[in-house]
Parts: structure tokens; sequence; C-alpha cells
């Protein structure tokens, strides 16, 4: 039942009260010996009792109706503030209102929004304080690990891959015409597998590279890794990337979930075309990847990927929010908000 229903009935029930108080009144005041006389008499040219009744009536329900209105405008405020709040925007309260309860609500979602973007503003600057004490103390081991792995597979099954679908196509090309067409159905499926697998050896060796920016700011890193992917697959990428300062926890943050996406991409998606946005709209950070692939069933996914997982807490470590959204044979889009609660210094490199 909404609230101006509710309201309604309570301004209903108050007029019937009035017709019983009005008319327990009269009869009060000139008595009378029977009830049946209440309707004999009239007012205005209307029986007594219908009269009353009416007036009680319309009374009661127009109460009913302006209180249910306001309160409806009460309550929706107070749900639009509770909206702009979830969206990480600050609320836009009007500081005249007329009654405490009300006021006393505008003032906790006040002091409820500051908390949330202090937090917010915490979370980025340990995020920042963090992410250059890590990689001071660590990303010179995991470049090097990194790289001994990516050289170790590129010196030996990548170039054994590579000798193998250059064997294959070689055999498809002299094979004769009149063979049996199952056995070359078969050996061009091999083939294809091999050059399969070649796609798949190359978006791990580009994952395996150092995902620190090393001193280059977010955009360049992002175009860097997006050049290199487009030599190495056959995948058609596009990218809008604009130039914003940022703090270096925030790049490092939203660097790793661009690099852990494209992964994801390459492994699962099947997919032809490959999209990434970087934005800055209304003081928040948009990034976005979108990819035409085979999507997946993201209730499902989240239980049990540790990549997805790993992106939310990333998303979420530097106050934003992360949105997935896949179908099936149609792709998938992932979207990254974070808020700039203050403006960006120089950057340390």
């Amino acid at each position: 039942m909404t609230t101006a229903m509710r309201q309604i009935l309570w301004g209903l029930t108050l007029g019937l009260i009035l017709f019983i108080a009005l008319t327990l009144s009269y009869m009060f005041a000139f008595p009378v010996a029977r009830l049946s006389d209440l309707w004999n008499r009239e007012m205005m040219d209307i029986p007594f009792i219908i009269f009353t009744f009416s007036i009680s009536v319309v009374l009661g329900v127009a109460f009913g109706m302006a209180s249910g209105t306001y309160w409806r405008r009460q309550l929706k405020a107070v749900d639009s503030w509770l909206f702009e709040l979830e969206e990480g925007q600050q609320p836009e309260i009007d500081s005249n209102q007329s009654y405490a309860e009300v006021q006393s609500i505008s003032n906790r979602i006040r002091k409820l929004h500051k908390q949330i973007s202090e937090k917010a503003m915490l979370s980025q600057r340990l995020a920042t304080e963090k992410a250059e004490e890590q990689e001071s103390r660590i990303q010179e081991i995991i470049s090097q690990e990194r790289n001994r792995l990516a050289r170790e597979l590129h010196d030996s099954v990548s170039q054994q891959l590579f000798a193998a679908s250059m064997l294959m196509s070689a055999i498809n090309e002299t094979k004769a015409p009149a063979e049996d067409d199952r056995e070359a159905k078969q050996l061009k499926m091999v083939e294809e597998m091999i050059h399969q697998s070649q796609l798949e050896m190359r978006a791990l060796l580009l994952h395996l590279r150092p995902v620190a920016l090393k001193g280059k700011s977010l955009q360049e890193g992002i175009e860097e890794l997006l050049i290199e992917l487009r030599q190495k697959v056959t995948m058609n990428i596009k990218w809008k990337v604009e130039p914003f300062p940022l703090d270096k926890g925030v790049e490092d943050h939203l660097f790793r979930i661009l690099q852990e996406s494209v992964s994801n991409t390459l492994r699962h998606a099947k997919a032809e075309q490959l999209e990434v946005l970087l934005i800055k709209r209304d003081d928040k950070v948009i990034l976005r990847v979108v990819d035409d692939g085979v999507g997946f069933n993201v209730e499902e996914a989240k239980a049990g990927s540790y990549g997805l997982q790993n992106m939310h807490e990333r998303a979420g470590e530097i106050g934003g929010s992360m949105k997935i959204v896949s179908v099936e044979q149609k792709g998938t889009r992932l979207e990254v908000k974070v808020p700039i609660l203050a403006v960006a210094g120089e950057k340390n490199d």
C-alpha cells in the first residue's frame, strides 16, 4: 500500500470519527426522541444525517489526500538523496525542512556522505602508499621472473608451435587433391588448432610481461599495451584514452584491472573486436572494456573466478565500483567508475 493510499484511509477514518462526534454533539445539544428524527431534520434541504456524513467524509478524504501527497513528496526526496548517495554523488538537500524528522534525516545523510567521501579518499591515499611501497620492494623480482618465464616459453613452446604450424601448412599445400578427403580435413583441423594455440601463447606471453607502469602515465601504459597487442593478434582493437592526471595508486589499480580484463578476453571470449575507453566525466574516472565475444553467465562466474574477484577488490580499494554486463553470444562489457575526490598532484616516477 502506498503512502498516499494509507493517508487517505486514515483521513477517511478521521472523517467517520468526526461524523460520529458531530452526531453525538447534535443529539446532546438538541435531544431527539428517535434516531429517525435525524433523517427528518434537514440542513440546506439535505437530511441532517446525510449532510454531516458527507461533510465529514469529504473533509477526511481531503485531509488524507493532502497529507498523503505531502509525505509522498518527502519520501521521494529522501529516496532521491539515498540514490545520489549510492551513486557517489553529493545529495542536493534543501536545508529549509519544515519537519524536524525530515531535517534529522537530511542531516544524517549529509554526515553519511561526508564519512563515505572521507573513507574513499583515505582508501585512495592508502592505495597510493601501498602501491609505491610494494612496487619498490617486489617489482624487480616480479619483473625478472615474468621475463624469465616469457623468454623460456618463447624460446621453446612458441618456437615449436611455429615450426609445427609451418610443417602442417607445407603438408596441406603439397597434398594431392585426389587423396583421402577425410584425412585432408583432419590435417586442416590440426593446422587450425596449432594456429589457435599460437594465438593463446601470444596472449599468455603478453600477460606475463611486467604489469607495472614503470613511471609512465596510465594513458601511456594503456596505449603501449594495446598497440603491442594489436601487433600480436588478429583481433580488431580500438581505444579512446583521454589525458588527465591521477594518483599513482589509482593508475596502478586501473591498469591492472585492464590487463586482467584483456587477458580474460584473449583467453575465453573468442572475440573479433575489443574496445577500450578511459575518460573523465563529472569528477569520475570511467574505464570501459567491451568485446563481441561469446559472453558468459556473470552470476555463475563471480563465485568461481579469482580474476573477477580480484578486479572487484581492486576497484573497491580505490573507492570505486565495477559492473559487468555479459550476454551469451553477444559479448561482454566491463565498466569501472572511480570518484576523483581531490585534485591529483604531480605523479612520482
